[in-house]
């Protein structure tokens, strides 16, 4: 499994050992604003395993589900800045939820402070096995044959992997259709059944149908690449230079959090994550490890909140109210 390890992160110290060998004294909670058994449950669940053996507290992952995840975000939010409150929260209600409405009650940067990225999902540019393409080049050139004719597939409006598509869309000049979907499965069964022709997915969705041959993978978003498949290489590389899109999972805490609780968390993190045995198991729910300092990753969300932005834009999606 690729690792996205940042140089300053492996060599940083820590200036202020005695504060830090004190934290944890007691045990900490993660709110995950998701119901339990989601992707990000079971990562919150693996990582508060791992975190109570490193530094000898338990860590309680705590779900509080609603809304999308904002019910549970909004809840944190409100929690104490001690170090022993934090949340595990992925790229829509942190990067694309500050675009999608007018009164969200958070702010994912103002309320809340960086503590490390955990993981990366990967989203594969997938087509049905008969579409008349075979390489990134093909099927743009295919597209812009047939503006306006041609659907795409998404999970929803404003998920993910629409607003993917038309970052796509915007980098390539292609017309393309929209039809949403009621989630990822729903998304897929019309791609499949041939309501669409085209969508972006991650790869436990996707992978078994590429395997049987009713789907086929032609690159992925994000510009670091992925493993889920071999020789699948990023957009990128084939054609679409700069284009750099993927779901993603943060560890943050409420803003005003000691640093030294920060500094202690994220190091710690960074060793359970480098762990082979997570890696797989990640692997297995279409996640990457993705290791940053906090400054790195507090740069990272914030970016994401601009880039998601533009794309609801592009997209013509309108801030509704909560």
């Amino acid at each position: 499994m690729k690792k996205f390890i940042a140089s300053a992160l492996l060599g940083c110290t820590l200036s202020t050992g005695a504060a830090l060998a004190a934290y944890p004294e007691k045990s900490v909670r993660i709110t995950v604003p998701y119901p339990s058994g989601q992707t990000t449950d079971v990562i919150a669940r693996l990582l508060a395993e791992q975190f109570s053996k490193e530094l000898g507290q338990p860590f309680v992952v705590e779900n509080k589900g609603g809304a999308g995840g904002i019910i549970g975000v909004e809840a944190a939010k409100r929690d104490k800045p001690d170090g022993y409150n934090l949340l595990i929260a992925a790229s829509g209600p942190l990067g694309i939820n500050p675009s999608l409405y007018t009164n969200l009650p958070y702010d994912p940067v103002k309320d809340f402070t960086a503590v490390g990225m955990v993981s990366m999902v990967p989203l594969f540019l997938v087509t049905r096995n008969d579409f008349p393409a075979n390489t990134v080049p093909e099927l743009i050139e295919h597209i812009k044959k047939n503006p306006d004719k041609i659907n795409y597939g998404s999970g929803g409006i404003g998920l993910t992997n629409h607003l993917t598509m038309e970052m796509f869309k915007q980098a390539t000049g292609l017309s393309l259709l929209h039809v949403p979907y009621r989630g990822a499965t729903a998304a897929v069964s019309g791609l499949v059944g041939g309501d669409t022709s085209v969508m972006f997915e991650a790869a436990p969705a996707i992978k078994p149908l590429i395997q049987d041959g009713r789907l086929k993978v032609f690159a992925v978003a994000n510009k670091s690449g992925a493993q889920a498949f071999e020789g699948v290489q990023p957009l990128d590389k084939l054609g679409v230079p700069n284009f750099d899109a993927t779901a993603w999972i943060a560890l943050i805490a409420p803003t005003g959090t000691p640093d030294e609780a920060i500094q202690t968390l994220n190091k710690t993190m960074s060793k359970i994550l480098q762990d082979p045995e997570l890696n797989a198991k990640l692997a297995t729910i279409g996640n990457e490890v993705f290791i940053a300092s906090p400054q790195e990753s507090q740069a990272f969300i914030e970016k994401e909140i601009e880039s998601w932005g533009k794309a609801a834009k592009a997209a013509g999606v309108e801030p509704a109210k909560l």
